[in-house]
């Protein structure tokens, strides 16, 4: 395996990664019993070469299967051949670093329309009419 390039500054070393290979689950005959296609990448956070410190939170939130050892764990059971399940979980990797790198919007606060706050002022008082029907009323006989 060869080092897995982001962007121009990011980059996972060979060494940050250990691919598996196992029986994948599912129907599929005696190519599922017979052939070791999933593959199970074990990645080490750590290892990864030019994040910020903002990035790396993102990317240690969104990397939440953890292996024994804390190390992400990508599986890719997608297709019949290692080869292409192998690609495939490295587009993965790829895909979610990059998600990591870009910053989030920060969120403007807003007040709510008029026409927001009248709906839920009406949806409470419809809502307080139906419990309000529901209770037992006591008459006087005078």
């Amino acid at each position: 395996m060869e080092t897995l390039r982001i962007d121009a500054r990011v980059r996972v070393p060979a060494s940050a990664f250990q691919a598996e290979f196992v029986r994948s689950s599912g129907p599929g005959g005696q190519n599922v019993n017979k052939v070791a296609s999933k593959v199970e990448l074990h990645i080490d956070l750590s290892a990864v070469i030019g994040l910020s410190v903002a990035a790396r939170e993102r990317l240690e939130g969104a990397a939440r299967r953890r292996d024994r050892d804390g190390r992400w764990l990508v599986t890719s059971q997608r297709y019949r051949d290692q080869g292409r399940n192998l690609s495939d979980a490295l587009e993965r990797v790829r895909d979610t670093i990059a998600r990591a790198l870009v910053d989030p919007r920060p969120r403007r606060p807003t007040r709510p329309t008029a026409g927001s706050r009248e709906r839920r002022i009406s949806a409470k008082r419809s809502r307080a009419e139906i419990k309000t029907g529901r209770s037992r009323r006591t008459t006087t006989d005078d």
